[in-house]
């Protein structure tokens, strides 16, 4: 078990040496998404916005506007290379724009699984080619812009279907899932900019978009997005793999039986677990994990919670949608990792008015080591200095 732990811990670059503070270039950014592949968008904001997370978890304290420019380009109307894009890969999540061909089977099941694109074809016929039309002219654009474009006498729905969306929003976002149009990076105020495929994607991977007679197959698809998966377990079941991209079980099954036959992945047997599990062969395997990282909530780390807690024996929950008095351990609880395992969690806030980090709650595990409490108070400190707060409170 302690050397699964080891093994996952190093395909998630937890293995890899800190940079010093202040040193943290592109190159830094590159590193953990060529390691992690995926890295979840959420839009809670209490501490800081979750994609910048995975980053600071890994290479401590770096600027922020580094990510930024990996997603954005060098501006809104930029057609500078990107080294990520926003796509429906986990959840909502940044990926390479080498992976994005290999979620079209996503974007093709948007066709028929979208209901809501069908009614809006047969209700308001031509709305969704009136908005794609405004995106290639004029894009990147915002929802909001997009909307001061497009005439239509569809009030707002009243029962909050579709997060309240206008019919605009709603025709962009169905446009995104199909892989019509992308994203072109993100405001200030976190609203997509929704681009024409060329503007954000390479030439060579906007070739290969649904309905183009370069676009991988869904064997094909399936057979890389499990390939990248294990590469960033380092070893996992059926389950930690599939999940990874959301990919359907039957689909995963297949998946892996090619690569076990190609000799890219190696079953075995992990005391204590009781389903099977498969190893990548050209994985690190480290004596010794030397970390610490807070982790955001949406880390790659410990998305599948079964694997989390059969990992480090550790049970976590996310509480956000818990009313505020069922809550065990707080809103928005982050685990701490300490060399190589989890030792605590603690419950964040960045107070920007008060100038702190509010510690509004810490939960060490009854068996964490000695050190594990100042360990913490250290890595909150960093952390601090990273948002740019003046203090640590605590409760």
């Amino acid at each position: 078990m302690a050397q699964a732990r080891r093994i996952a811990l190093a395909a998630q670059g937890f293995a890899d040496p800190v940079p010093a503070e202040g040193s943290v270039g592109m190159r830094g950014i590159q590193r953990v998404v060529d390691r992690v592949q995926v890295v979840q968008i959420d839009s809670v904001n209490v501490l800081t916005r979750s994609h910048y997370l995975p980053f600071y978890s890994r290479l401590g304290p770096y600027d922020p506007a580094l990510l930024d420019r990996a997603r954005d380009g060098a501006g809104p109307r930029s057609r500078a290379r990107r080294r990520l894009v926003e796509y429906w890969a986990h959840e909502a999540s940044l990926i390479p724009p080498a992976t994005w061909p290999y979620l079209g089977f996503r974007m093709r099941r948007a066709h028929y699984e979208d209901s809501w694109g069908r009614r809006v074809a047969a209700e308001h016929p031509g709305i969704l080619e009136a908005v794609l039309e405004q995106v290639r002219t004029y894009g990147p654009m915002t929802a909001r812009q997009v909307e001061s474009r497009v005439a239509h006498d569809v009030p707002r729905s009243k029962d909050n279907w579709g997060w309240n969306w206008s019919l605009v929003k709603n025709c962009l976002e169905h446009l995104f899932w199909a892989g019509r149009i992308t994203s072109a990076g993100r405001t200030a105020q976190f609203e997509r900019r929704y681009a024409d495929l060329c503007w954000a994607l390479p030439a060579d991977v906007a070739a290969r978009a649904p309905g183009t007679a370069q676009a991988p197959t869904d064997e094909e698809s399936a057979l890389e997005l499990m390939r990248r998966s294990v590469r960033a377990h380092g070893i996992g079941t059926e389950l930690c793999l599939r999940d990874y991209f959301r990919l359907r079980p039957g689909v995963a099954r297949g998946a892996l039986a090619e690569l076990t036959r190609l000799g890219e992945i190696e079953p075995v047997t992990i005391r204590g677990w009781a389903r099977p599990a498969y190893l990548d062969p050209a994985a690190r395997r480290p004596r010794r994990i030397q970390a610490r990282a807070l982790l955001s909530p949406f880390d790659s780390l410990i998305w599948q919670r079964d694997r989390t807690e059969a990992l480090f024996g550790f049970r976590y929950r996310l509480e956000i949608y818990v009313p505020a008095a069922k809550r065990v351990h707080g809103y928005y609880v982050l685990p701490f990792l300490w060399d190589e395992r989890l030792v605590g969690r603690v419950d964040l806030k960045a107070d920007r008015a008060a100038d702190r980090l509010w510690v509004r709650a810490v939960h060490l595990e009854g068996d964490a080591p000695s050190g594990a409490k100042e360990a913490l108070g250290q890595e909150l400190a960093r952390m601090a200095r990273w948002l740019e707060l003046g203090r640590v409170d605590r409760h």
